[in-house]
């Protein structure tokens, strides 16, 4: 697992994760993680699966959303869930929340497992983003609910335009700076950049099976909170 370039990537940016995530978004971040909550908390869900999980934040706060709930959340980085293991245990959930070792693109659950499956800041990261989706929807139950928040490019002027230059010039210097990683924060605009338009990633949920798809915009399209339930 740790021979992923992706993986040992955010192994490296562990330490600092967390607070350039709130850094560079200027705490927006954790209005997008709130939303996502409440989305996948309409149904309340028994059994939830949080893939890439990083640190387990979006973890804790379905934890607390919903106490009727099992949370399983995996990452392929083991550094990033040493740290969201200790988070859980300084909120008390670990009896609520079981985090794992895995890839998204391999997931060793059974068929319809979940009532829901979130992936915030993730599903950009999947090494073969269409049997990550295949999985979603194979772990998924029927009727149950796949909800995931990313970065997107806005289209709205000026937003678009400001957004590129900070997105492009100025988030990957100050990422540099703190993560001491030379790459890891050059990445993040690349791979937003190369992720599927919306409308073609609602494209690609459909194909899986999913239907009833939203794309709500967060933040003038600085984000994208995708809905889907299973058919």
């Amino acid at each position: 697992m740790s021979a992923s370039p992706i993986a040992a990537m955010f192994d490296r940016i562990s330490p600092n994760y967390d607070r350039l995530n709130h850094l560079l978004s200027f705490n927006i971040d954790k209005v997008w993680r709130r939303k996502t909550v409440r989305e996948a908390s309409k149904q309340r869900p028994v059994c939830i699966l949080d893939l890439a999980t990083g640190t387990a934040d979006l973890a804790i706060l379905l934890a607390k959303k919903n106490p009727q709930a099992h949370i399983t959340g995996m990452d392929i980085s083991e550094r990033m869930l040493t740290i969201g293991k200790k988070k859980i245990e300084k909120e008390k959930l670990d009896s609520q929340i079981e985090l794992q070792l895995g890839d998204a693109a391999a997931l060793t659950f059974e068929d319809s497992s979940f009532d829901a499956v979130t992936c915030a800041f993730g599903v950009r990261n999947f090494e073969d983003l269409e049997k990550g989706l295949s999985e979603i929807s194979r772990v998924l139950r029927p009727r149950g609910q796949a909800v995931i928040l990313d970065f997107s490019m806005p289209r709205m002027f000026p937003v678009k335009q400001v957004y590129r230059f900070y997105f492009k010039h100025i988030l990957p210097r100050i990422g540099r700076a703190v993560s001491k990683d030379a790459g890891a924060y050059s990445y993040l605009p690349d791979s937003v950049e190369s992720f599927p338009k919306p409308n073609e990633f609602l494209m690609m949920l459909a194909d899986h099976g999913l239907k009833h798809l939203k794309a709500k915009k967060l933040s003038c399209g600085i984000a994208m909170l995708y809905l889907a339930i299973k058919s």
